[in-house]
């Protein structure tokens, strides 16, 4: 059997942060993807066509995403195409995130919708486009899956994962201290030991 991980990066991140994970799957040809959009209908397609390609030369496909990228896989309707997935911090309810960005940059619907975008102080564009989307768009994903989330994560409420858990085939591991990003030696070997669990 041919086994492949692909793994989805978060903002910021890169397709290259999936070397670190060669070592863990030693088995597996590991790839990451480089998307060139940033909307949950144009990333979607990209990372189903990449899913799409995988699944004609493999057996079988492990998903790592991380943030972000875990949002933009759920609405790639992959579900169907891989074994298993691991997200780490992942965004499972981006239309609570983005009224929460909204309040924090005290923008009210109506001013969005008049707008279109609104640039905020923090380095992030509210797009009523993007929130009429979530809203058409509710998630549906039923690959098995399991969740890391670090207890200091500022993006996304504890209540907020544990709803996504609790409605979807998937395990919650929690890293007490652990915050959105992922990166410390400590927070990096506690990943590393969670999907070795697996």
């Amino acid at each position: 059997m041919k086994n492949a991980v692909l793994y989805l990066h978060g903002k910021g991140g890169s397709a290259a942060e999936c070397g670190h994970y060669k070592p863990l799957f030693p088995e597996y040809d590991v790839f990451g993807l480089e998307y060139q959009t940033f909307t949950p209908w144009e990333t979607g397609a990209e990372i189903r066509s990449a899913v799409l390609k995988l699944k004609a030369e493999y057996d079988s496909i492990i998903l790592i995403a991380n943030s972000i990228g875990a949002f933009f896989s759920m609405n790639a309707d992959i579900d169907s195409l891989i074994e298993q997935a691991y997200f780490i911090s992942p965004i499972v309810d981006m239309e609570r995130l983005i009224t929460d960005m909204m309040a924090w940059a005290n923008v009210t619907e109506d001013e969005l919708q008049a707008k279109g975008v609104i640039h905020t102080s923090f380095g992030e564009d509210l797009s009523w486009e993007y929130l009429c989307y979530v809203r058409r768009h509710p998630i549906t994903w039923n690959a098995p899956t399991a969740v890391l989330y670090g207890s200091k994560d500022n993006l996304t409420s504890l209540d907020t994962i544990t709803a996504f858990v609790a409605g979807h085939d998937a395990k919650l591991t929690v890293m007490e201290g652990g915050e959105h990003w992922f990166r410390t030696e400590e927070q990096m070997r506690f990943l590393d030991n969670w999907i070795s669990r697996f």
